[in-house]
């Protein structure tokens, strides 16, 4: 689409006037078809065609999605400029959209549709049912077609006041002049987004929700850090730009921050020390009103399963006893003959030889391990895989303002456009969060062939397939990442490192046990986060986090493990209704090129492989 005059005048007034509301753009003709069948007319679409027209009616919603997804281009690059629509309305009117993609995905004829068709709208059925449900509960932010779904909208590990300064640094594209513009543009739609998030929060406090006291003590804090920080994450980018329209643009981005974004955050903070005034320190969602229905919902959405908090539980108690059955014998070999397995975990994790060094020599020095992992996988895949891909990454280190509510890492591929790098972050706050025996597998699991590798598979499906992801799948594939790499030789001359693969298994197991003990069974923190300790060997350090992110993430922590079991499991099946006509590296293809899923979407996935349909 041209832009039109009035929209570029708006942008230059924004630059060089500063002062001027942006107002939310959606271009009218990137919206024509969709307005269209939403309004009953009668229209004929292809099965790929309506897959985009329900892409492209979902990223109405979430603009920004679409920048990180390099779709934002054309007649939808208008959308570069603007969050979208915020607060209540916004919401409803994303309501509306699903439930008439819901609608269009349902009724679509599906004679004649390939498999590949077939599974793109049986995953549209899911997220968007599962979205719907969600969005049915009174609180909490929804995550349509991804893995954060939180009660608390602000909190240490959720809200605008972490995505945007990691957006405009990371995302937000600063190529041409065109892009100064949507830059500004969208900054000045921050505060109002923010103000959204207050909003909702304080009508949560008033049905009774008010997030537990040591969370509200993160947030608070990380909130003062976040506003000191605020010229940095919002003008720093344009500061750092070497073009020519980007100085022009650096004092309204200025005037921006210190008049709309600062005293937007300061209203959050404010209401955040409301809330520490009434706060308790029950962790789980028991606690909390409704909260046992908001946690089956989102045990449900994450695991993609019908599974019950008690049978995530036992499953979880289960795995961990047979993974610790596996680590036993490799201890004793090097000499840990005394103690339980996680006590001798613990005493191995003070083991100097595997300890990094201290501060930004250490922090150097695991970046160089990082690499050289890496480049230790890549020489692997062709023997896991038939189909390849060549992943554009870069591993960076988490922003120092979000690292203490942050986990140990993550990671996830880059634009469908191939424009913004897979990236895998790594929390540095301390180098004491890793050891050179667990360091291998996270790097596997966050990048190849992990998340990143499973990425860019995915970022060649249509587009409402990148777009949608499943924790259970994304989640468990990493951890079958993990094993592939130990499977292609990973550890063979390094048994320690076996070791910390395992453990790192074993760690999701303690995960389903945990995360239903806090929200279900009614454990104390400190009791979640001594189950770690205690019974898998790890670091304090790493789980006093890890189990404050499962109490403000309810359900997303069981997401991992049965994700991978059931990949096993299904890799099993194979096996055995195969014969010598199972193949590791057809297998794996298989499963990665049939894209994120539901687990059961996952299995007819691999029906199709087994019986050559």
């Amino acid at each position: 689409m041209r832009e039109n005059h009035t929209d570029f005048t708006r942008r230059q007034a924004l630059i060089g006037l500063g002062g001027v509301s942006a107002l939310a753009l959606v271009p009218g003709c990137a919206s024509a078809a969709y307005d269209t069948a939403a309004n009953g007319q009668p229209v004929t679409l292809t099965p790929d065609e309506m897959l985009d027209e329900i892409a492209y009616a979902m990223l109405r919603h979430e603009p920004g999605r679409a920048t990180g997804l390099g779709v934002d281009t054309g007649q939808y690059a208008e959308w570069r400029g603007t969050f979208g629509a915020v607060g209540e309305a916004g919401r409803d009117a994303y309501q509306a959209t699903l439930r008439w993609a819901l609608e269009q995905a349902r009724s679509y004829p599906k004679a004649g549709l390939t498999p590949d068709q077939q599974t793109s709208f049986e995953v549209v059925e899911s997220a968007f049912s599962s979205a719907l449900a969600g969005m049915d509960l009174p609180y909490g932010d929804v995550a349509v077609g991804s893995w954060r779904n939180a009660p608390y909208l602000v909190i240490q590990n959720v809200g605008g006041h972490i995505d945007f300064p990691r957006h405009f640094g990371a995302s937000q594209p600063l190529r041409d002049a065109d892009d100064v513009g949507f830059y500004v543009s969208r900054a000045d739609e921050v505060s109002a987004v923010l103000d959204g998030e207050t909003d909702r929060i304080k009508q949560a406090r008033g049905m009774g929700l008010v997030p537990p006291d040591f969370l509200l003590d993160k947030a608070i804090a990380q909130m003062e850090t976040v506003i000191a920080a605020a010229r940095e994450s919002y003008v720093g980018p344009m500061e750092a730009s070497e073009l020519a329209a980007a100085q022009p643009a650096v004092g309204t981005l200025d005037g921006i921050v210190s008049g709309k974004i600062v005293p937007a955050l300061e209203r959050q903070l404010a209401e955040l020390r409301t809330q520490r005034g009434l706060a308790k320190g029950n962790p789980g969602m028991w606690a909390q009103p409704q909260g046992d229905e908001w946690y089956s919902w989102a045990t449900s959405a994450s695991t993609t399963t019908s599974m019950t908090p008690d049978e995530i539980h036992e499953l979880g108690l289960e795995e961990l006893a047979q993974l610790h059955g596996r680590m036993d014998p490799i201890l004793k070999e090097i000499g840990y003959t005394q103690g339980t397995v996680g006590e001798r975990m613990q005493a191995l994790s003070q083991d100097p030889r595997y300890q990094f060094a201290e501060g930004d020599p250490g922090r150097e020095e695991i970046f160089a391990f990082i690499d050289e992992r890496l480049q230790w996988i890549k020489g692997q895949m062709p023997r896991a895989f038939n189909t390849l891909v060549d992943p554009n990454m870069e591993v960076r280190r988490i922003p120092i303002t979000e690292e203490a509510g942050a986990p140990g890492a993550y990671g996830g591929a880059g634009s469908k456009d191939g424009s913004i790098p897979g990236r895998f972050w790594i929390n540095l706050r301390t180098t004491d969060l890793h050891r050179k025996y667990d360091l291998p597998d996270l790097t596997f699991h966050e990048a190849i062939p992990g998340h990143v590798w499973e990425g860019e598979y995915s970022n060649r499906l249509p587009l409402i397939r990148s777009i949608l992801a499943f924790g259970a799948f994304s989640e468990g594939w990493a951890l079958y990442g993990e094993q592939l790499a130990d499977e292609l030789g990973a550890y063979d001359d390094f048994k320690v490192g076996r070791l910390g693969y395992l453990q790192s298994l074993a760690f999701r197991a303690c995960r389903l046990v945990v995360d239903t003990g806090l929200h279900h069974k009614r454990w104390s923190r400190e009791q979640a986060r001594q189950f770690f300790v205690q019974r898998n060997g790890s670091k304090y350090e790493e789980v006093a986090s890890e189990v404050d992110r499962y109490c403000s993430w309810p359900g997303q922590a069981c997401s991992y493990k049965i994700g991978h079991s059931e990949i096993v499991r299904l890799r099993q099946t194979a096996q055995a209704r195969m014969g010598s006509g199972y193949d590791f590296k057809a297998f794996n293809t298989a499963v990665i090129l049939g894209g994120n899923a539901p687990l059961d979407v996952v299995g007819k996935t691999v029906e199709r492989y087994i019986t050559g349909a």
